[in-house]
Parts: structure tokens; C-alpha cells; sequence
């Protein structure tokens, strides 16, 4: 009897313990031991950058899924400072030759998004090597009239920042402005933006009529994530952009939008319309909106009393009831474009790309980490 009231005490002190960390935001040395426990997971997992990606075929390790997790591991090194960190991620880049997967002639966001991060690495240290491959593939595009490759919203994240950069980089604003023309043919041309909920589709296959079990349209969680970090990106890169206002106003939209349908738990569902379509805990969408709900308030955009509770309560989810003692993180979906693909998603089960998910999990935490005491 005694050992059974004994293990009670015990679950009631660690379940007020959980409550507590819930309801309380975080120090900024809690923020950064749970980003360098997921981060060192994974470097221990993949202590080969070059090694290929292996699910149902294989892949080179520099395609969009790894090259979210470099942004992500960028953001970190950028809160703390650690030679590990950096050299990692040059590794990365020079057991892939700097290039990207099919080439500077190709025109693919995906393939584009590792730029991100050979153009960080290129600030940091300027060896033409770095910054050749993906320059290349950029100018090729420049060369050419079409707008009209972004025709999947993820493809804004994966693609924009690298505009933005040689923007940035080069003074040109020839880049910034073909980004801006094809966001916006992708917003208005292509029609997947709705200003009614201020929310993306996440490419022309669900614009009405399709719409949800429930019958609401079907906005992914991780879809519209993108977006949120491509505009926070992009801002942070060329603060004085002229088309500024209209990214800043539709990720303003985006966040307020986002308020009501964060679940009590804290994280996002995978459908943000149909909470009972394969609804859940979902780490990845969730990490994404908290990136840019964070960023807003430590730019002093938005009332940080109205978004600092949401934010509270997104991470400390995230950060008690996702992340494993060995750094593992859980309920993150697979890959795909709706809430029915990558599934199951529980807190154990291992999406077929571990490392876009941390990636994103970064990004969260390295503004959640400003905001901190």
C-alpha cells in the first residue's frame, strides 16, 4: 500500500512539475538547452553531411528537407556561437561541392533551398566556391520571363530567401524584384491565397470546390508554415524592401488568423479548418507559426501581450510533450502536401525525413530564445 500511495506522490509532483513549466515562459537557457538536445540528436545520427538520404529510394543529402534543417541549424549558431555548429555545416557544403541536386540549370525551389545556407557560410567566410552554384542557378532564371514556377506555396520558403540574399549581397534589386513578381503570381495569378481567411492553399488541387471532410477548405498546417517563414526571412534580410508593406501586411493577417485555431494543448493540427481530419499534435506547422509569431514580437510589430501567451503555451507543448530525453522529436508528420500524408503522427513515430522538422523546431526556438529572460 505504502509503495502504491509512494508512486502516486511521485506522478502528482512530476505532473504539477509539467504544469508548472506549461504556464510559465521559459528562460532563455531553457530554450537553448532543449535546441542543442535535438540538435545534438541528430549530429550524432548523421555524423556523415555527405552520407545520402535513403526512404523509399535514394537521395543526395542536399535536397530541400536537409537544407531546412541547415537553416535551422544557422539560426541556432546564430544564439550560440558554438565552432561545432559552423563546421558541421561547411562540411555539408563542400562534401556536396557547393552545388545543388540537378544542377545550376535547374529551376526547382526545392533544389534551391540549400542556397540559404551556402550564402550564410559565404558571409561568414568569402570563398567564391560557396556562392558560384547558386548564383548560377539564380542568374539562369533572371535570363528568362517566367514567373510561374512557384506553384506550390512551400516552394516560397524554400526559394524567396535566396532572391533576397543575392539582394542583399550583391546590391542588385533585379533579384528582389523577380522574388516579389513571382510571389505574387503565386498569390494572385495562381490564386492560392484566400484574403477572406488570410490563409494559403497549398497549390491549385485544393481550391474550391475541393474542401475538407467537415466541408471547410483545406489549409495545411505546414504549408502555410512556409509561408510565415519565407515572409519573416525575407524581411529580415531586406528590411527596407519597397514591396515590404505587403509581405509584412499579409504575415500580420497570417498570425492573427492563426490565434483562434491553435488547440488547447497548444500545437497546431495538421488541418487548420478540419481539426478531425487526421487532427493532432503536429510539431512542424506548430514550430513554423511560433518562428514567426516570435519574430513579430521581437520586432515590435505585434502586441506582445496578445501573442506572448500563444507563444507560451506553443513551446513549452512542444518543448515537454515532443522532445524526447535523447533529443528525439515526435509528432512531426512526413512529408507530403495535406494532412492526410505523413501520417501516423504520435510522439513516437519516425516521419520518413527526420530533419526538416528539427529544422523548423530551430527556427522556433532561436526567437523564442530573444524573447526570453
Amino acid at each position: 500500500m505504502k509503495s502504491k500511495i509512494m508512486i502516486y506522490l511521485l506522478l502528482s509532483v512530476a505532473f504539477a512539475s509539467c504544469q508548472a513549466k506549461q504556464e510559465t515562459f521559459p528562460t532563455k537557457q531553457e530554450v537553448l538547452d532543449k535546441m542543442v538536445l535535438t540538435n545534438q540528436y541528430f549530429m550524432d545520427k548523421w555524423p556523415d553531411t555527405g552520407k545520402s538520404i535513403i526512404t523509399n529510394k535514394e537521395r543526395p543529402s542536399n535536397i530541400w528537407t536537409r537544407a531546412v534543417y541547415y537553416e535551422g541549424l544557422m539560426a541556432l549558431y546564430s544564439v550560440d556561437p558554438d565552432q561545432t555548429y559552423l563546421d558541421y555545416a561547411i562540411s555539408w557544403g563542400e562534401n556536396h561541392q557547393w552545388g545543388l541536386r540537378d544542377g545550376i540549370t535547374t529551376r526547382n525551389a526545392d533544389n534551391q533551398c540549400c542556397g540559404q545556407t551556402y550564402i550564410d557560410l559565404y558571409n561568414i567566410e568569402q570563398d567564391s566556391v560557396r556562392l558560384h552554384d547558386i548564383k548560377a542557378s539564380i542568374d539562369s532564371m533572371m535570363v528568362t520571363d517566367k514567373i510561374d514556377d512557384w506553384d506550390w506555396i512551400d516552394a516560397i520558403q524554400m526559394a524567396m530567401p535566396v532572391f533576397a540574399q543575392l539582394t542583399e549581397l550583391t546590391g542588385d534589386t533585379a533579384y528582389s524584384e523577380r522574388a516579389y513578381d513571382m510571389y505574387m503570381d503565386s498569390k494572385v495569378t495562381q490564386g492560392l491565397w484566400n484574403e477572406e481567411d488570410s490563409l494559403w492553399w497549398r497549390d491549385a488541387d485544393f481550391l474550391p470546390p475541393y474542401t475538407e471532410p467537415n466541408g471547410e477548405d483545406c489549409y495545411w498546417s505546414r504549408g502555410n508554415g512556409w509561408v510565415v517563414a519565407a515572409l519573416v526571412r525575407v524581411i529580415d534580410i531586406l528590411p527596407n524592401d519597397p514591396h515590404r508593406d505587403e509581405y509584412q501586411t499579409t504575415l500580420l493577417k497570417m498570425l492573427e488568423a492563426l490565434i483562434p485555431l491553435q488547440r488547447e494543448d497548444g500545437f497546431w493540427n495538421c488541418s487548420l479548418h478540419d481539426p478531425n481530419h487526421f487532427g493532432g499534435k503536429e510539431t512542424s506547422g506548430t514550430s513554423l507559426f511560433v518562428y514567426g509569431m516570435a519574430w513579430a514580437v521581437n520586432q515590435g510589430l505585434v502586441d506582445e501581450a496578445t501573442y506572448k501567451p500563444i507563444i507560451q503555451k506553443a513551446w513549452n507543448a512542444m518543448a515537454n510533450e515532443a522532445v524526447h530525453e535523447n533529443g528525439f522529436l515526435g509528432y512531426l508528420q512526413g512529408t507530403g502536401k495535406e494532412p492526410k500524408d505523413g501520417q501516423p503522427v504520435t510522439y513516437t513515430s519516425v516521419p520518413d525525413f527526420e530533419d526538416y522538422g528539427l529544422g523548423c523546431y530551430l527556427l522556433a526556438g532561436s526567437e523564442v530564445y530573444k524573447m526570453a529572460e
